[in-house]
């Protein structure tokens, strides 16, 4: 199991485009139509299969919203930032 971050780690770690809420990580990635969104969804989930993690993953018109956050630590871990980061370079 990972250990959970200090707020001044997860602070310093946090992807650009990334916030904290409570013990989770988020953000909403905007697309150019509804099946962009989608197709990033499944690309999250692909990478989230890899890394044997499982996001929160919204879709909705035209906006992706990911959350993350290491249930069986009970909060943020590297694994979450290391994620986050994998999904900024998946979007862009």
């Amino acid at each position: 199991m990972s250990d959970t971050l200090s707020d001044a780690e997860v602070e310093a770690g946090l992807p650009e485009g990334w916030e904290r809420d409570g013990d989770e990580i988020t953000r909403t990635f905007e697309f150019d139509s509804y099946l962009g969104g989608v197709g990033f969804a499944g690309g999250v989930g692909g990478l989230a299969e890899e890394a044997f993690h499982h996001p929160e993953i919204v879709i909705n018109w035209r906006e992706v919203e990911v959350r993350l956050t290491t249930h069986d630590a009970g909060g943020i871990t590297e694994k979450d930032l290391e994620l986050a980061e994998r999904c900024n370079e998946l979007h862009d």
